[in-house]
């Protein structure tokens, strides 16, 4: 069983202290929405000023940015926390998609979900095996990866994984992945 706690919902300077102080009080981990600031630059601010807490997102909406910038910047965190990074993944409502993030909504929700999903699995195992890129999906596609844009792997005493803090639909936590959660998509 573990036990959590939130930060972030203030502006970003406030998380560090935030998540230092759900370290210091034995939180297991500690999650951010995604709701007036970015889930991604709070996770790294947390993750980069605490040693044992596992840092989450809850959530980072998915469908407004690039599969592979959000497998890039996953990653990152990942390294950096040396594995004590979750990302969970939501895709927000038809409303909010068109109209606050100006994306389209080609519909069946959960299914973009799971290939979003998939293809972040094959930048992660580009980055990790340095595996060419073969992802052609209905609504993405990854099949190109140069060197110069490869971070490289993840050093394995870097790459456990946590698990979510509550069961969700498509969790998985390779040991070659980040480990990312993904609430039910609607």
């Amino acid at each position: 069983m573990k036990v959590g706690s939130g930060f972030g919902g203030t502006w970003l300077t406030a998380v560090p202290e935030q998540a230092r102080r759900a370290e210091e009080l034995g939180y297991d981990f500690a999650s951010t929405p995604e709701t007036q600031h970015d889930s991604i630059l709070a996770a790294t601010l947390a993750a980069y000023s605490t040693e044992k807490l596992e840092v989450q997102t809850s959530v980072t909406i998915a469908f407004p940015r690039s599969p592979t910038v959000l497998a890039m910047e996953a990653w990152d965190i990942q390294h950096m926390s040396k594995g004590r990074f979750v990302l969970g993944l939501g895709s927000q409502v038809k409303g909010h998609n068109q109209h606050r993030f100006s994306v389209d909504w080609p519909g069946a929700p959960a299914t973009r979900m799971k290939e979003y999903i998939k293809m972040l699995h094959a930048v992660w195992d580009s980055f990790q095996d340095g595996k060419k890129p073969e992802f052609i999906g209905k609504f993405y596609h990854f099949t190109l990866m140069t060197p110069n844009f490869n971070p490289g792997p993840i050093p394995t005493r870097a790459r456990k994984s946590a698990s979510p803090a509550s069961a969700t639909p498509w969790r998985a936590s390779p040991a070659k992945s980040p480990t990312w959660s993904c609430p039910t998509a609607s």
